[in-house]
């Protein structure tokens, strides 16, 4: 998934199977330090593994004192099923609900305009343009206060 240039497109570059793995194991630290990350996406139908989804703590991100953001990442094939969405809402709910978090961001380039529609769509607003590890982005928030109080979520 992280050596298809087309998953790739909005990410720094492809991966190499070793990068990944890398990655991956960043990905454990994450949960053994903070007790939560991204989570495997699984095909129901099949058990195989098609993406990413969940949350992240992001240390150097530059808005303000909430730093963890929901994201995703699915293979080509899975696209367009509604599937990032779900587990957005259900990554956001996670967060807000069990973990008690008080904002939850999502950061992308502008022109991503496929991860922008699954941020509103999963109850995130436009809050602005940053600069963000050498990239201009822009992000989301949902607070909990507004959580569940109407509108996507």
């Amino acid at each position: 998934m992280c050596a298809d240039p087309d998953v790739m497109r909005y990410m720094p570059k492809t991966m190499t199977r070793e990068e990944s793995s890398q990655q991956v194991r960043g990905f454990i630290s994450h949960w053994e330090a903070r007790g939560f990350g991204l989570w495997a996406v699984e095909e129901k139908a099949s058990g195989a593994f098609i993406g990413r989804i969940g949350l992240m703590v992001h240390d150097d991100w530059p808005e303000g004192e909430h730093k963890t953001e929901v994201g995703w990442m699915l293979d080509r094939p899975y696209w367009g099923r509604g599937l990032a969405t779900e587990g957005a809402l259900a990554s956001v709910g996670y967060g807000f609900e069990e973990l008690g978090l008080k904002r939850i961001i999502s950061i992308t380039l502008p022109e991503n305009a496929a991860s922008r529609r699954v941020m509103e769509k999963a109850g995130l607003t436009y809050r602005g343009r940053t600069r963000w590890r050498g990239n201009g982005v822009v992000w989301y928030a949902a607070e909990r206060r507004e959580w569940g109080a109407g509108g996507s979520c």
